[in-house]
C-alpha cells in the first residue's frame, strides 16, 4: 500500500527488493481523517453526461507496513444515508428502495484482503466491497501523495485512488429506458478516494 513516497527506479524482478530503512517510520496504525478526506463516485447520466456524489459520514482504518507494504490493510465503513449528489430528490432516491435501501441496510463496508507493490508510488489494495448485503472483491489502484507532520503535531499520510464497478454486481439494477435507446444510469461506476490519515498516538 502506497505508504512510501520515493519513486523506485530499479527493475522490476521476481526477488524482493530492498526498502530504504527510512520508510519504516511510517509503520503503524492509522485512522481517516474525514475532514480532509473524500469518497465519491461518479455514474453516467441519460448517457450524456457525468453525476458526481460523495459520502459525508464514514470511519477507516489503515495498517501501514514500511519494511514490507504487502502485509498493510485497510477497513472502511461509509453511513449510506450520507449520500449527496447536489440535488435533494435525487439524494431521497438513492436512499430509497430503488437503490441503497438505508433503512435495511445502513452501511457499505470494504475490508482488504491484499496489498501490492506496483512500483514508485504505485500501489493495489484488493478487498470485500459489502453493498445492500452483497460482498464481492474489488481492487483500487492507489498513488502515495506523501507523509507529513502537520502544524498539530499530527503524522499523516495521503492517497488518491481509484476503481470501476458494475453496480449491478451488488444488486443494484435499478433503471429506465431512454427513447433514443439505453438506459438512464449506467451500470458502470467509478469509485474515487482522497485520503488522509493520521497515525494513531
Amino acid at each position: 500500500m502506497g505508504i512510501f513516497g520515493r519513486k523506485d527506479t530499479t527493475p522490476a524482478t521476481s526477488e524482493p527488493t530492498a526498502v530504504n530503512p527510512g520508510l519504516a517510520a511510517l509503520t503503524g496504525d492509522y485512522t481517516l481523517d474525514p475532514a480532509h478526506t473524500a469518497i465519491g463516485f461518479v455514474a453516467r447520466h441519460a448517457m450524456v453526461t457525468n453525476v458526481k456524489g460523495s459520502f459525508q459520514d464514514f470511519t477507516g482504518t489503515l495498517h501501514l507496513d514500511g519494511e514490507d507494504p504487502t502485509k498493510s490493510t485497510a477497513t472502511l465503513d461509509v453511513r449510506m444515508e450520507s449520500v449527496e449528489t447536489g440535488n435533494a430528490d435525487r439524494d431521497g432516491h438513492l436512499k430509497s428502495a430503488d437503490f441503497f435501501k438505508t433503512d435495511e441496510f445502513p452501511a457499505m463496508t470494504f475490508r482488504s484482503t491484499k496489498a501490492e507493490a506496483l512500483g514508485g508510488d504505485d500501489y493495489r489494495i484488493t478487498g470485500d466491497l459489502s453493498i445492500l448485503g452483497v460482498t464481492k472483491p474489488i481492487s483500487i489502484d492507489l498513488e502515495f501523495n506523501g507523509a507529513a507532520k502537520d502544524p498539530f503535531g499530527n503524522e499523516r499520510v495521503g492517497f488518491e485512488g481509484k476503481a470501476e464497478i458494475l453496480r449491478s454486481d451488488w444488486g443494484l439494477t435499478w433503471n429506465a429506458a431512454l427513447e433514443t435507446g439505453g438506459f438512464l444510469v449506467s451500470d458502470k461506476i467509478k469509485l474515487n478516494f482522497d485520503i488522509s490519515a493520521i497515525k494513531n498516538a
